[in-house]
């Protein structure tokens, strides 16, 4: 089984877009069993799914706020959404349950410092530390030709992790969370620009070197 967790101490960042998104990928595209867990007080994951029309590929839902994340024997891929705010005990306990880990960085000089400082606590963080879980982290909802994302750019390159891939900020990403939806399932001549985007990061997310392997 696959366990695949999207994390970052600061609120705000895309981690529920993100977690959405791959949720519907393994979901579609590879027509996996998938089972996406919600740590995150606000639901956000939890509502998304809430809004997934019937006739769209089965994705099982734990309020892992309430419940243990026991995911059904027939699983084959899940897909954790993080709280915000999570360090010490509590990092080292959710790491230990992934092998993979995605930690998405927004454009803006907060944003950029309190990655720094999470980054430092996730690299020396148990599993991470040995190598037996992988990091990579994404800049998400980015405007590019800006001096912002300039700034974030270099920052994220000179991370000792893989920087695999730029998201956009775009209104299908708003589009696809109020259907309950994923992008991989919106038309594609409505997406191409954005399924560009992600590929790097899928393509990462098949590698053995992002599962510790």
């Amino acid at each position: 089984m696959r366990n695949i967790m999207v994390l970052n101490a600061k609120g705000g960042c895309g981690k529920s877009t993100i977690a959405t998104n791959l949720a519907s990928y393994y979901a579609y595209e590879l027509e996996k069993q998938v089972v996406l867990a919600d740590f995150d007080p606000q639901g956000s994951s939890l509502a998304w799914l809430g809004a997934r029309p019937d006739n769209y590929p089965v994705i099982h839902g734990i309020d892992a706020t309430r419940n243990p994340v026991r995911a059904p024997k027939e699983t084959e891929v899940v897909i954790m959404d993080a709280p915000a705010r999570v360090q010490g005990p509590e990092l080292t306990r959710l790491v230990r349950r992934v092998e993979t880990i995605i930690v998405p960085v927004l454009p803006s000089p907060i944003d950029i410092r309190a990655a720094a400082d999470f980054m430092k606590e996730l690299l020396t963080t148990g599993k991470v530390s040995r190598k037996e879980t992988r990091v990579a982290v994404v800049a998400n909802r980015v405007r590019e030709n800006t001096l912002i994302y300039q700034s974030l750019q270099a920052f994220l390159k000179n991370l000792k992790i893989p920087f695999v891939t730029t998201l956009r900020d775009t209104q299908n990403y708003i589009r696809a969370e109020e259907r309950g939806v994923g992008i991989f399932e919106m038309a594609p001549s409505q997406v191409w620009w954005d399924l560009e985007q992600w590929e790097p990061l899928i393509r990462w997310l098949r590698s053995k070197r992002s599962q510790g392997v």
